[in-house]
């Protein structure tokens, strides 16, 4: 092959390796992900949400979802209505928890508003930020997808929660059927390489790896006082963990690695250097949740995080010009 040959050769091979970058995730080194949307500066997991995030800049919008009883899929935290959120059609609070997600249909559920923070509840304590949007829906992902589609930025992934508690595993599908359903809908939408299924319940993960093998998996996990799905000092067996635990491997990441998974998501008050150490010679990324505050940014940063998950993508952003880093492309866009 001749001069000219070559080069254009080299040029076709460097057009395709970018290609697979933007499809299968962002090219930069370091993973900003904005929580439930921007939940520090709007109504969380909605449009509004989103779009903050977007204008700012994220290499990932991170969001939970629940399957209304009609079968669509919704983007919501809880699987009941929050109270410190959500007002009736009347535009009155809800006094208790409920009705579950999956007991309403679409039509049934855009009734209620979900764009404010009930006052004088620690909800809205911790987000005094938080800029309400009155009149704001529990939107469908489809709709996130479309309005992700109109910014034409390509780059920006989906890190799509599918909420399961084995606890209380009335208030939901089953993991089989709501992992389905989810990756249904995400192939319908053709937006397989741009997503990232994360579940605390790793036998929800194992069904994603099962009916769509190229779609990669986040293996969420805490061990708080408050919260525990790892049983690390406990007798009993986890229920979360899809049968891996932790006295059979002796570490969260060499579990995470035998599930399968290439991405583990711990708290990130939980993560210590050696933990992090031995995931990343395990050849796995870790993007902590949920960082907040610019000192524990920080932290997690020189610690050597793959990544952050923030309710404020603002602050870390900020953090990342301050120290040189490679920015995520902002696409400001109306909701």
């Amino acid at each position: 092959m001749g001069g000219a040959g070559m080069r254009t050769m080299r040029i076709l091979i460097g057009v395709v390796f970018l290609s697979c970058l933007l499809l299968n995730g962002s090219a930069l080194a370091f993973d900003l992900g904005g929580h439930r949307g921007a939940r520090g500066l709007a109504p969380e997991n909605t449009l509004p949400a989103f779009a903050t995030a977007l204008s700012i800049g994220v290499t990932a919008l991170e969001l939970d979802t629940a399957i209304t009883k009609d079968g669509v899929v919704v983007i919501s935290h809880e699987q009941k209505l929050n109270p410190d959120i959500t007002r009736d059609k009347t535009v009155k609070w809800l006094e208790n928890p409920g009705p579950l997600i999956q007991s309403l249909t679409f039509d049934e559920l855009q009734q209620y508003n979900v764009g404010r923070l009930k006052p004088n509840t620690r909800y809205a304590k911790d987000f005094p930020e938080q800029k309400p949007m009155d009149g704001t829906r529990i939107p469908r992902l489809a709709d996130l997808f479309a309005m992700v589609k109109k910014t034409n930025n390509e780059q920006v992934r989906f890190y799509v929660e599918i909420k399961f508690s084995p606890f209380k595993p009335g208030e939901t599908l089953t993991p089989e059927a709501s992992a389905n359903k989810v990756v249904e809908l995400i192939q319908k939408e053709g937006m397989e390489g741009r997503v990232s299924i994360l579940c605390f319940d790793w036998g929800v993960l194992r069904e994603v790896q099962k009916i769509a093998p190229g779609i990669p998996t986040i293996y969420l996990s805490v061990q708080q006082r408050s919260a525990d799905t790892i049983y690390e000092n406990k007798r009993e067996n986890s229920p979360w963990t899809g049968g891996f635990q932790y006295k059979d491997h002796g570490s969260v990441p060499r579990m995470v690695r035998a599930a399968g998974g290439r991405i583990w998501s711990p708290y990130f008050e939980d993560l210590t250097s050696a933990k992090l150490n031995e995931a990343h010679e395990l050849g796995i990324k870790v993007v902590v949740w949920t960082v907040n505050d610019p000192a524990q940014v920080k932290k997690m940063v020189n610690l050597g995080v793959d990544g952050v998950t923030s309710d404020r993508p603002d602050l870390v952003r900020q953090i990342m010009a301050e120290r040189g880093m490679e920015l995520p492309l902002a696409t400001p866009v109306q909701p």
